[in-house]
């Protein structure tokens, strides 16, 4: 009896722990879910967090991945569809916002390496001085769908055609994960390792 009694409390507690780790997360008023589909395939948030410029709150962003990882090797080798969703908290000028995304590429990266992805760099700006400027509430996905390449949807509509090169949607994981990311909390929370900053707020 003590047996199944202890397997029965054992498996109370996975299911809530499960219970615990599915609930989605706000910050700032942005909602993550605890799931997303990309293509078909079904992806768990792995952590989430705030983009702080000085004091101020820039965007919310959340990671989605096939399973959960804590560090930046075991993001950028996992198999499989992968999502970056990005949430608005102010306005911005999108080429400033461009400007800020090739910075982080570069600064995660060596010359040589950047260098070959400058083409697809130069892409990505024009795509966010395109839209001349990003309010709060406005959202960006960054999808990995394998087979298909990097799309970029903003404000619900898909931005041309997907980036093909792998290595060019890591080196974008990069400006929040790198050696030198956007924000060493928003890093820490994406990667499950820390509160996420401004949740409730």
């Amino acid at each position: 009896m003590n047996r199944f009694r202890t397997l029965a409390l054992g498996l109370a507690v996975l299911t809530l722990a499960a219970a615990v780790q599915a609930q989605p997360v706000t910050l700032s008023g942005i909602r993550f879910d605890e799931a997303a589909d990309v293509r078909g395939a079904r992806l768990q948030l792995n952590g989430a967090g705030v983009r702080y410029k000085a004091v101020f709150k820039v965007y919310a962003a959340g990671l989605y991945l096939p399973k959960k990882a804590a560090s930046p090797e075991e993001v950028l080798a996992m198999p499989g569809a992968k999502r970056i969703s990005i949430t608005m908290l102010r306005e911005i000028d999108s080429s400033e916002f461009g400007k800020m995304f090739a910075r982080g590429m570069e600064d995660n990266m060596d010359r040589s390496a950047f260098s070959r992805l400058v083409p697809g760099v130069l892409r990505m700006s024009q795509i966010f001085s395109d839209h001349k400027r990003l309010h709060p509430g406005d959202a960006i996905l960054i999808d990995w769908v394998p087979g298909t390449g990097a799309v970029v949807t903003v404000k619900g509509v898909p931005q041309g055609e997907p980036f093909k090169e792998p290595e060019f949607f890591n080196a974008l994981l990069r400006i929040w994960i790198g050696q030198n990311p956007a924000d060493w909390k928003l890093k820490d929370a994406l990667l499950g390792k820390a509160a996420a900053a401004g949740q409730g707020a």
